[in-house]
This record gives structure tokens, C-alpha cells and sequence, in this order.
């Protein structure tokens, strides 16, 4: 009778074992940025809502110092968004049923208009609730900035078309699949930095969460955005 030979045995379910690995690395782990963009986008898709804390930075070629603010930030799809700021100020940016409502309670000032594209808040909702894919939009490619975030995915976008953005990086959890960072270069030497975090996915907001509730003696402001020439 013939005996297997254990050593050989044992090298064929190693090189089995091995072989899995590679299938297991291929399917979870994206090795290009249009994988890491894609499987950022399905954990998207998959989402109803989104709640944080964001930190926002600006930072302007034209000031030696920073300006920074924080607050809160909802999401809820189709097409819901609040950024609630607290800090230095209270200040409120509200977009539903196609309008932003941008108001400042010191101020006692409603600015009232249409989103423009060319936001910040106009492309972090097109990106959130799936209305832009990331590669027909983009040229994504890997690019490595200064982080606290060791297990994360960093990537360069440039617009296909001409736009008020030269690019944007974006910072993506390895685990969650949810951005952690967004930051926009303007042509002008110019960036704008958000950073989320206590992250919380599919939350049930209550039905006036996307209200804004203003005093009667507010005056409101229609917007109006600039025509390019």
C-alpha cells in the first residue's frame, strides 16, 4: 500500500493556504485608487445617514492664521444637510428641497438661495449621496499627506473638468470605509479642511432635525450667485 509523504503533504496545503491569502488580499484589499474609491463609494451607497463632529480649517494665502471653527454635521439621503457650528460661533448651513439656507443668530441674518456646485457643501453632498461617481468625475490617484490616522487610505482627486478646485484629498478609514478627512485646493493658493469625527452611521434624526427655526425679526437675503463671464 502506498503511504503519502507527510513533508510533501504538508508543503501542498501550505502552498493552498498561501494561494488563499493572495485571493483573500485581492478581495479585500484594493490594490489600485479607483478600488479604494470604489469600495468608498459602496459603503456610501449603503448608508441612509450620517452624524459627526467636523472640525473645519481654512487657510488663506492672504492670512498667516488658520480659521477654524467646529460644529456637528448631519446627513440624511436623498438630499438632506445641516452643518450646525458652535464654535467660535453659533452659525447654521441648512440645504433641503434644492435650497441653502445659511444663517448667523448674532447676525440676525437668513441668506436664502441655491446651492452652487462650486461649494465645498455642494461636493461633499454629491459625493455622499452617490449623485457623483468618483471615477467618471475624477483622476484619482494614491497620494501620502500628514495624518494621526495609521490605517487609512489617502487619495488625490483632480477634476475632469474645469472647476473652482485645482484637487481634493480625501482621507479614508481602512475599516469603516468612511471619510475621515476632506481638504479643497482652490486656484487661488487657498484650502479648506474638514475633519470628521464620533462618526455614526444610520441614525434615525428626529423630524425637525433638518428645520431651522428662526426669530420673526430676521431679515432674510436672497442669494444670488455671480454669472462667470
Amino acid at each position: 500500500m502506498l503511504r503519502r509523504n507527510p513533508i510533501r503533504c504538508y508543503n501542498s496545503e501550505r502552498m493552498k493556504h498561501a494561494a488563499w491569502l493572495v485571493l483573500l488580499s485581492l478581495l479585500y484589499f484594493p490594490s489600485t485608487p479607483e478600488d479604494v474609491a470604489l469600495k468608498a463609494e459602496k459603503k456610501l451607497h449603503s448608508l441612509q445617514s450620517i452624524q459627526a463632529n467636523f472640525d473645519q480649517i481654512y487657510y488663506s494665502s492672504s492670512m498667516s492664521t488658520p480659521l477654524r471653527e467646529k460644529g456637528e454635521f448631519y446627513f440624511k439621503k436623498p438630499e438632506l444637510m445641516k452643518w450646525a457650528y458652535s464654535d467660535p460661533e453659533e452659525k447654521y448651513f441648512l440645504y433641503k428641497d434644492g435650497v441653502f439656507l445659511w444663517y448667523v443668530p448674532e447676525d440676525k441674518e437668513l441668506i436664502r438661495g441655491a446651492l452652487s456646485k462650486d461649494q465645498h457643501e455642494a461636493e461633499i453632498l454629491s459625493i455622499l449621496s452617490g449623485q457623483k461617481r468618483l471615477s467618471d468625475a475624477y483622476i484619482i490617484e494614491f497620494s501620502s499627506f500628514p495624518s494621526e490616522k495609521a490605517e487609512a487610505w489617502q487619495l488625490k482627486l483632480t477634476s475632469k473638468e474645469e472647476g473652482e478646485y485645482s484637487y481634493i484629498l480625501l482621507e479614508i478609514d481602512k475599516k469603516t470605509w468612511l471619510i475621515l478627512r476632506a481638504i479643497f485646493f482652490d486656484w487661488a493658493g487657498n484650502k479648506t479642511e474638514y475633519k470628521f469625527t464620533k462618526i455614526k452611521t444610520d441614525v434615525r434624526f428626529s423630524k425637525d432635525m433638518f428645520e431651522l427655526k428662526v426669530p420673526p425679526d430676521v431679515e432674510i437675503i436672497e442669494y444670488e450667485p455671480e454669472k462667470k463671464r
